[in-house]
């Protein structure tokens, strides 16, 4: 996101980073050597973007200072290693429950995602809306049988699932566990495909319920 904004825009924010109570206009006016009126108007658009907010004020013995932060999505803009600690850990999870236990603990996982999402059974419609919230950029497709199929043009987990398939085992729980049935990986990113392509299979237990048992 920071490589979209303009040089005096990063300066900007870089000095907020390093100052987590806040700025004002006339201390980022001094630190980046510009006016206040430039301050002003590269606030206000950073603001408008989410990157900024309004924080406390400061007082001068004359009128309040007013001070401006870095919102949570501000800071989320600079560089983070949550894929290395996710790699580091799964590497350590696989070394002390093995590879079979490891495909379990991701579908249960994908489990608990879809209980927290949701108590009901939905279909694929719905199950498309849940995925776009975390930036599957899904869609749902229909073949010319008539039969939907759930596809991905974004695999969230692909650096992660790149070093360790057995992440994809979460996505399958997951859409499986929202639609009441088991969940086909019929094409997949990580093995050449364009897409993540899959289709959900109804249980042969019979007609979906909820999840909590209602039908």
């Amino acid at each position: 996101m920071l490589e979209g904004l303009g040089r005096t825009q990063r300066d900007l924010l870089h000095a907020l980073l390093y100052e987590p109570a806040g700025l004002s206009i006339d201390d980022l006016a001094h630190r980046l050597a510009i006016t206040r009126t430039a301050v002003r108007q590269h606030l206000a658009a950073l603001e408008r973007d989410g990157l900024v907010m309004r924080g406390s004020t400061r007082p001068t013995g004359r009128r309040p200072e007013q001070l401006h932060q870095l919102t949570e999505q501000a800071k989320e803009a600079f560089p983070r290693q949550y894929p290395l600690l996710a790699n580091l850990l799964i590497d350590e999870v696989a070394g002390l429950l093995g590879p079979q236990a490891l495909a379990e603990l991701m579908r249960s996982l994908g489990r608990k995602l879809a209980a927290d999402l949701t108590h009901d059974v939905i279909d694929e419609a719905q199950i498309v809306e849940h995925m776009n919230r975390s930036g599957y950029q899904a869609e749902v497709f229909f073949r010319s049988t008539g039969e939907p199929q759930i596809i991905a043009h974004n695999c969230v987990f692909h650096h992660l699932a790149k070093a360790h398939p057995v992440v994809c085992e979460l996505d399958l729980a997951l859409i499986g566990a929202l639609g009441g049935g088991t969940t086909e990986h019929q094409e997949c990113m990580l093995r050449g495909g364009h897409v993540c392509r899959f289709s959900l299979k109804a249980d042969s237990a019979g007609p979906p319920q909820g999840r909590n048992g209602a039908p």
